[in-house]
């Protein structure tokens, strides 16, 4: 028997993707501060009078003008195994991947495959389920899935690169809320708490069919808040946790936050498991990167700055709206399949930081 034949007659239901890897999900991201240290001076091209979003202020997707009613939406993400499933791993990172094209309030349109895989150890059963996981998400979302690269990796790595449309004015930004708009979080946190219990076997089947539930829901929503004027910015909650992406609004519109933890949706296992100190250590990392810009009542429980901290995979949108739309943008989110979306704070004129409640 060849060592490919060997292969593919493995066992697939035996490996433990998340044994492979040192990290897995939008855990994996390089921690804020380190990522900003790195760029620093690197030059980002000649200023192209076309280049409606760069990378000047951390948006979820770059964004070129076609015409004066097109705009190309492009983005790229990937990163190793969140969970066991071959499947799940795939549906969960092409889920996250489509994401940023909603956040920009655009609708997705292509997407080419980034896979990165021990093809001397895994089974190829196990890495043909994970591309069937990523396709079965674009058909969903409506994505021509046309190809992609894949490389011989240590770790298994799997992700999309895709592109969107939009009408350039309904592009929304992270960098243009406005004092008093009110900060509406579309999914719940906690996806990173349940993440760290998986991959040490303390996740029940309840606390799985959350995460599952949640990584893999489409925020189909972005793209119908796309054409709202009163939707004055707009991100996704990912890596660097709610604090770390709300800080992204403030600093790129200069302002302030204030949000209440009792306002947060938290998922109901990650709210058991996280004052038992539950969570991967991109939380700590998180915090180290821009803990100082950040105020926490002392009445929160000593868990919130960890919740706060949590890097979520496929995490919900964080919209700014103006006040008198607030029904209005609650009730799209609603009506999307996103039951728990909720007011949780709002914007002031100040010095970008946060304040928690």
């Amino acid at each position: 028997m060849t060592r490919l034949e060997s292969l593919a007659a493995t066992d697939s239901s035996s490996i433990r993707l998340t044994t492979l890897t040192h990290g897995g999900g939008c855990g994996c991201k390089i921690a804020p501060k380190v990522l900003q240290e790195a760029l620093a001076g690197v030059s980002s091209g000649f200023p192209h009078p076309d280049l409606l979003v760069g990378s000047a202020t951390a948006d979820d997707a770059a964004v070129f003008r076609l015409n004066d009613q097109q705009a190309l939406v492009a983005t790229t993400d990937f990163f190793m195994p969140i969970v066991d499933d071959p499947y799940d791993f795939g549906r969960i990172a092409a889920t996250n991947a489509i994401s940023d094209v909603y956040a920009m309030g655009a609708t997705p349109v292509l997407a080419l495959a980034i896979l990165g895989m021990p093809v001397n150890t895994l089974p190829l059963a196990v890495i043909r389920r994970i591309m069937e996981g990523g396709a079965e998400v674009c058909r969903a979302a409506g994505v021509a899935l046309a190809g992609g690269h894949s490389i011989d990796s240590p770790e298994p790595i799997y992700g999309l690169a895709v592109m969107g449309l939009t009408d350039p004015r309904h592009l929304k930004r992270n960098d243009t809320a406005r004092a008093g708009d009110v900060l509406v979080l579309g999914k719940p946190l906690g996806v990173g708490v349940l993440s760290a219990a998986l991959k040490k076997g303390l996740l029940d089947a309840a606390g799985y069919a959350e995460m599952m539930a949640v990584t893999t829901q489409l925020n189909t929503v972005g793209q119908r808040l796309g054409p709202f004027d009163a939707v004055h910015a707009m991100t996704d909650v990912t890596g660097f946790g709610l604090l770390g992406h709300l800080l992204e609004i403030c600093r790129g519109s200069s302002l302030t936050a204030r949000i209440r933890f009792d306002h947060l949706p938290v998922l109901p296992t990650a709210r058991i498991l996280a004052p038992q100190g539950s969570g991967p250590g991109a939380i700590e990392r998180n915090w180290a990167s821009y803990g100082h810009e950040v105020s926490l009542s002392p009445e929160l429980p000593a868990w919130a700055q960890r919740l706060l901290c949590d890097p979520q995979t496929s995490g919900g949108l964080l919209v700014a709206c103006a006040p008198e739309a607030v029904a209005t943008v609650l009730a799209c989110f609603h009506a999307g399949g996103f039951p728990e979306a909720t007011a949780i704070g709002a914007l002031e004129a100040g010095h970008p930081q946060v304040g928690v409640e």
